[in-house]
């Protein structure tokens, strides 16, 4: 599972720089992770200055009201 990166991202462009798969790009409001792309080798969290980027397991579980 891929990383994600937050909204926190202040479109710099060091994680895109950093990445060997070319897993990510920059979106209108911040930079995106292609899933597809991602082997989650790190090196963007490394470098970002914001600490935006996540890791899969940190992602918070989506609970929906019909639950």
């Amino acid at each position: 599972m891929a990383h994600r990166i937050t909204e926190a991202c202040i479109l710099c462009g060091l994680c895109a720089r950093v990445c060997p798969h070319g897993a990510v790009s920059a979106g209108p409001d911040r930079y995106r992770i292609d899933p597809a792309a991602c082997t989650d080798t790190g090196r963007c969290v490394e470098v970002c200055p914001q600490e935006c980027i996540v890791a899969p397991d940190a992602f918070e579980p989506i609970h929906c009201p019909d639950e």
